[in-house]
């Protein structure tokens, strides 16, 4: 098995629409780098407000 990893010692970027923090997902693993928002609400509303 893998080796368990704290929470606090995964990356994290802030949420381009509502200011938060987030944390890395596995589902992010291949692009992290293009991940801006912390959920799809948070996408949705960017998309909005364009």
């Amino acid at each position: 098995m893998p080796k368990m990893r704290k929470k606090s010692d995964l990356p994290s970027k802030i949420c381009a629409q509502c200011g938060l923090p987030f944390t890395w997902r596995k589902k992010w693993e291949k692009v992290w780098d293009e991940v801006k928002y912390c959920s799809d609400r948070c996408r949705r509303e960017a998309k909005r407000q364009t």
